[in-house]
């Protein structure tokens, strides 16, 4: 069986799409590397790619990745409404087939300590975390890129990689394997903000909902709306459908209506599984019934 490692790089730029292609060339450069999507918000001011192949391969298109985006983003002028702390904010890396997290983990590793090399601080997360405090990317993101100075400063948040030296242009890196979460959002029929983060807090695991939700409340000013903006770590535990359920539940009692949503990148044909089983109540739906998983080795 051939192994199959995925990787999900988030860059803070989401607006200059000649400077996001020139990223997704250093990607498509590497033979046997499959760029599956890529997708740019101006809003987040992000860009999120994801590709897959063999782990060698991966590794040396997240590296060519990595070099390019610090060479185009200064983020000592990077202004978005998503959470950033760095030029290649986040890049985890997600076992799909014949490879193992032991596996993964070293190949985190490896990126880290080429980005550290660069003079680019880097910290490890979920599976290939250090210490129990830095599992959680909310928490190693704590106050931003506008905290880093006094952040690396504090031994306690010396980097896994690199010196614990501020670099203004590129920020720090964030690396390490996850299960492979959904990126969801959903766009509320409101300009207000406050509504959006409440409905935020209601519904990510921190404040007291589910327990595989992350979520903030953003604005969306060229759309003119508000969006709730979600990582479902875990879509067994927590599908799709119950979320967006509880979202729209929640809107209702602000009056506001739900004005559409986005999946942001691939997703797993599981979680769309479960969209299918809730929404056309096929309980007994299985995916061997889609006849293009028929079509797959």
């Amino acid at each position: 069986m051939r192994e199959i490692l995925l990787c999900e790089p988030n860059i803070s730029e989401g607006r200059n799409l000649d400077l996001v292609e020139q990223v997704a060339n250093q990607v498509r450069s590497v033979p046997g590397v499959k760029l599956l999507d890529y997708s740019s918000d101006p809003d987040h001011n992000r860009s999120v790619f994801t590709y897959l192949g063999a782990a060698e391969d991966v590794l040396e298109a997240t590296q060519r990745l990595a070099v390019k985006t610090f060479e185009l983003i200064d983020m000592s002028v990077q202004q978005g409404s998503h959470p950033r702390q760095g030029a290649l904010d986040v890049a985890p890396f997600i076992p799909v087939r014949g490879i193992d997290s032991a596996a993964a983990v070293a190949i985190a590793r490896r990126l880290g300590q080429f980005v550290g090399g660069l003079g680019v601080p880097v910290y490890y997360y979920e599976e290939a975390a250090t210490r129990p405090e830095r599992k959680s990317l909310p928490d190693i993101r704590k106050g931003e890129y506008e905290a880093l100075p006094v952040k690396l400063a504090d031994p306690a948040w010396a980097p896994d990689e690199g010196q614990a030296v501020f670099n203004p242009r590129s920020g720090v890196m964030v690396t390490g394997v996850r299960f492979p979460l959904v990126a969801f959002n959903i766009n509320l029929h409101t300009t207000e903000v406050e509504i959006a983060e409440k409905i935020a807090k209601a519904v990510r695991h921190i404040s007291g909902g589910y327990r595989f939700v992350r979520a903030i409340g953003l604005p969306l000013p060229d759309k003119g709306m508000v969006q709730v903006s979600m990582n479902l770590l875990n879509y067994t535990k927590t599908p799709i459908s119950r979320v967006l359920e509880t979202v729209r539940s929640e809107a209702a009692c602000y009056g506001v209506a739900i004005a559409g949503t986005e999946l942001v990148g691939p997703v797993p044909l599981g979680a769309l599984e479960q969209v299918v089983k809730f929404y056309l109540q096929v309980h007994d739906f299985s995916l061997e019934q889609v006849i293009e998983v028929a079509l797959l080795d």
